[in-house]
């Protein structure tokens, strides 16, 4: 038996401790890249548009100029910001339903039914699917125009409920995780195909049923560009319309904003705040459903 020279143990702690400082470095950059920001924008809100400046960036201010932002951020424009918050939940619940109502029965029909055209409407998902969705907003725009819809809840409702990613995620779960001797035996005994959807499929699509209802909501609630084209009036505007509003509004970003209700710095950051949480709460309770939708299809049942 050899003994471990104490010069090798030296090298090999030497050797181990480079791959560790350099984990420690990128960790610690993230950390300043990513959760700094993060903590600046929790604190804003507690100081006033002064101590924002000259005050330390991570420093806290008072519940008393949290209470005064809130106040003032809430009176603008008479209460425009609660307005812009339940547009935003009416077209994003409005266009969720939509959503599910179609994009459950075409994945199923692409996965699991054979017909004319079929792999060529899910080539054109897939293509439509990887699209960014700036490039469909002029068509359309120029579709709604001609529909007449221009300016009313449909325009953002049913442009937020074609999610073709949604299509393709109910897709692939049906096409990988259905067995398909269910289905033989069901229609040996009867079934129609109809009923085979709603007994049958339906039930097991229940994990990427949630996490196509999370990302569409997600994606419905933080768009912004296709509202801001379609919606001419502030009481229609969804939040993240109604935030562009906020910062043309906040003199430290727009220094030809007009006398009146100006926001302030930490006022918008308490907004973008009250933006998220939404989305946020929707995380925190649907966690489960979420990995159980991430991992539905992995395995082939």
């Amino acid at each position: 038996m050899t003994n471990t020279s104490p010069v090798s143990a030296a090298r090999r702690r030497r050797s181990s401790l480079v791959p560790n400082l350099i984990v420690i470095v990128l960790f610690a950059a993230l950390l300043l890249f990513f959760i700094v920001p993060v903590i600046w924008l929790l604190l804003a809100p507690t100081k006033t548009a002064s101590e924002l400046i000259h005050d330390g960036p991570l420093s806290f201010g008072s519940l008393a100029d949290l209470s005064a932002a809130w106040r003032h951020l809430i009176a603008f424009q008479d209460h425009a910001l609660l307005v812009w918050l339940r547009n935003s939940a009416v077209y994003s619940i409005g266009a969720l339903v939509l959503t599910m109502a179609t994009s459950i029965p075409a994945g199923y029909a692409l996965a699991l039914t054979r017909f004319r055209g079929r792999k060529t409407l899910l080539a054109i998902t897939l293509v439509v699917m990887i699209m960014p969705s700036a490039s469909l907003v002029l068509p359309i725009f120029l579709e709604l125009n001609e529909l007449g819809l221009i300016g009313t809840v449909w325009s953002v409702i049913l442009p937020f409920s074609f999610y073709p990613f949604g299509v393709y995620l109910v897709y692939i779960y049906f096409a990988t995780s259905l067995p398909r001797e269910i289905l033989d035996a069901a229609r040996i005994d009867g079934s129609s195909e109809w009923r085979l959807f709603t007994r049958i499929a339906l039930p097991l699509a229940k994990p990427v049923a949630a996490l196509v209802a999370f990302f569409s909501f997600v994606g419905n609630w933080n768009n912004f560009f296709l509202p801001y084209l379609v919606l001419p009036n502030s009481d229609q505007f969804p939040i993240q319309v109604g935030l562009n509003q906020l910062l043309s509004s906040t003199p430290s970003f727009n220094p030809v904003a007009g006398a009146g209700l100006n926001i302030t710095s930490p006022e918008l950051a308490l907004a973008i705040i009250i933006a998220i949480v939404p989305v946020l709460v929707l995380f925190l309770f649907s966690q489960r459903a979420l990995v159980s939708g991430m991992l539905a299809g992995s395995t082939k049942g």
